[in-house]
């Protein structure tokens, strides 16, 4: 299976290794039908991006998930390369979050990589009896091979920033990671870092009231984050909150993935900000903003101004470039971090967004644009919806986007989504120079499933995509 390493362990003994690895050739990607009128369980798609393939951007499998209305969200390993050394562990099962049911879904994906099959689910109510918590969220294994996974809330909607344990072989619920005293009021995204001792985790919302869509109002009453909180790694006590400013909800973190390092990134949705947290000399962490998203001027929008919404960021495997997706505007962007407290931007696309020319907004004021940007055509499609979810390959020369966020918030804001749903695009990355373009002959229209458009989100390929792992 590509990604062992021989009798090493999972995973690769460091980022630069792991991108001499071997090119993807299928990706995972958890397909939502919750809030598409189509009662039928989520699935788990396995799509053939082997350009060698007969197969190529073809769904081969679907893993139709034993529920319906789970809404699965992101997706993570049993074991990466923080267990390389151990070769008692192999990256062969994913473990699968439901946001909405919060059901943990593990999947073989193992003993045979185009058809997995599902090992084990761990029910919402274990969560909750064990933990008090739900909404699961982020899933990172463990160099001690357990799971820890974030999440959003409690079993009541209310929320939340817990986490959980699971045991590594049998997947059962060990308890909450954290060991008391305070809890964030809220909890999203998380990354680790052992040599630095340190977690720290970030915000989303209260799932209770971001399960129903977006209102401004509930921003204004504080029912939506602004924190990176600080956890000490041994001691699994929370350190420190630093306030990001009200308004800012700071979604996806990443460390860079030098394992020695001491700062990172952090995409802040609403107000449009990558800010870069680091460790001070005194030894407590701090944040400055290193890149702004202006909001636009429009007219026929929920609201006046527009932001460009962050949803995803991620590094590449050397540190050189960070990519992120602004899921209303419609762009993704690459950034030379060679200096990271000087982010210099090298790459930009427009792949659909609400600004498109043709569309129902009208653009009044544009900081960074002359004009409205051209539909996004692929293949004869227009593009719904806008980039969301990104995974980069090994090497960095490939960046693959999908486009739902969560569906009660696709409906709200791209009801085409719902109509035509999701598609899955590669983006060819200049990694000399910087620079980004559309694959034209890359598409994978999920509009066209058996049971009717679905929404697809986060994706994984088998062993391998080592932007999500952490190396001691």
């Amino acid at each position: 299976m590509a990604g062992k390493c021989g009798a090493c362990g999972p995973g690769y003994p460091s980022p630069l290794e792991a991108m001499k690895g071997p090119r993807e050739q299928l990706l995972y990607l958890p397909c939502i039908y919750r809030n598409t009128g189509i009662d039928i369980p989520d699935f788990l798609a396995t799509v053939d991006v082997d350009p060698n393939s007969p197969h190529y951007c073809q769904v081969i499998h679907r893993l139709p998930m034993p529920n319906v209305g789970d809404e699965l969200h992101h997706s993570g390993w049993n074991a990466c390369s923080s267990c390389y050394g151990d070769p008692t562990k192999a990256r062969n099962l994913l473990v699968l979050p439901s946001l909405i049911s919060s059901r943990i879904y593990i999947v073989d994906v193992g003993s045979d990589p185009r058809a997995p099959k599902l090992h084990k689910v761990v029910e919402a109510e274990e969560l909750s009896r064990k933990g008090n918590a739900a909404f699961p969220h982020t899933s990172h294994c463990l160099g001690s091979g357990e799971i820890l996974i974030s999440c959003l809330g409690d079993a009541a909607g209310n929320g939340k920033g817990t986490f959980i344990l699971l045991d590594g072989e049998t997947f059962q619920v060990k308890g909450n990671w954290e060991t008391g005293g305070r809890i964030p009021a809220l909890g999203y995204d998380f990354w680790y870092q052992p040599r630095q001792q340190v977690l720290l985790s970030t915000e989303w919302g209260v799932p209770g009231i971001l399960a129903q869509g977006f209102r401004p109002r509930d921003v204004e009453q504080g029912h939506y984050g602004r924190h990176i909180n600080v956890w000490d790694w041994s001691s699994r006590s929370l350190l420190q909150e630093i306030d990001l400013g009200k308004g800012s909800i700071p979604l996806e973190i990443r460390f860079l993935h030098d394992p020695s390092a001491s700062q990172g990134f952090v995409g802040c949705a609403l107000s449009g900000e990558i800010q870069r947290f680091y460790k001070t000399p005194e030894g407590n962490w701090a944040a400055e903003k290193v890149i702004q998203v202006p909001s636009k001027k429009v007219q026929g929008w929920l609201l006046p101004d527009m932001p460009g919404l962050i949803t995803d960021i991620l590094i590449s495997l050397d540190d050189r470039f960070l990519y992120f997706s602004n899921w209303i505007h419609g762009d993704v962007r690459q950034y030379d971090i060679s200096d990271p407290k000087n982010p210099r931007l090298v790459g930009q696309v427009f792949l659909g967004g609400s600004i498109s020319k043709g569309g129902a907004v009208t653009v009044l004021e544009d900081r960074e644009l002359q004009d409205q940007p051209e539909p996004c055509v692929i293949q004869g499609k227009k593009i719904p919806g806008g980039p969301q979810m990104l995974q980069l390959s090994l090497d960095g020369r490939r960046l693959y986007v999908s486009t739902s966020l969560f569906s009660a918030w696709d409906r709200q804001f791209y009801p085409e989504l719902i109509r035509e749903g999701s598609v899955l695009l590669q983006l060819d990355v200049d990694t000399e120079k910087g620079g980004l373009a559309v694959n034209p002959t890359f598409l994978v229209d999920f509009g066209k499933e058996p049971g009717g458009p679905v929404l697809a989100h986060e994706m994984r390929y088998p062993g391998g995509d080592c932007t999500s792992d952490i190396w001691l």
